[in-house]
């Protein structure tokens, strides 16, 4: 068996239920592998257009801390569209906050956001 070395982005939130909600909304995600324990924390593996991350609640006994109760995140998201104008609309309907509209810079096309839950995304595509 071939091993394949990667990387998966596992995003921690005050909130996933409403979290896993908004990226199906904002960003039209497919949700799979949702698991809710009995006292209400939730983990979902995010699909994007075949792009894998995975949310979940906070759980501070563990270090694991949304960004907006750490007070910042050192982690950009960036997600490649096809229609990155359509997608960034549409993340902002869903409740995402604008920090630069979608623009050309250099050789990309590309607008980021923050979501509601303090992650921050860069939505484009290279030119």
């Amino acid at each position: 068996m071939t091993h394949h070395t990667s990387i998966t982005p596992f995003l921690t939130v005050k909130d996933a239920k409403r979290a896993l909600k908004f990226y199906t909304d904002g960003f039209g995600a497919k949700i799979t592998d949702r698991e809710e324990t009995p006292d209400g924390f939730t983990t979902g593996k995010v699909i994007i257009d075949g792009a894998a991350f995975w949310v979940g609640d906070e759980q501070p006994e563990y270090g694991n801390e949304a960004p907006k109760t750490a007070g910042q995140s050192g982690v950009r998201l960036i997600l490649i569209a096809g229609d990155p104008d359509a997608l960034f609309d549409a993340a902002i309907r869903a409740g995402a906050t604008e920090i630069c509209p979608v623009t050309v810079e250099e050789s990309w096309k590309i607008g980021k956001l923050a979501d509601p839950f303090g992650h921050v995304w860069e939505i484009g595509k290279p030119l």
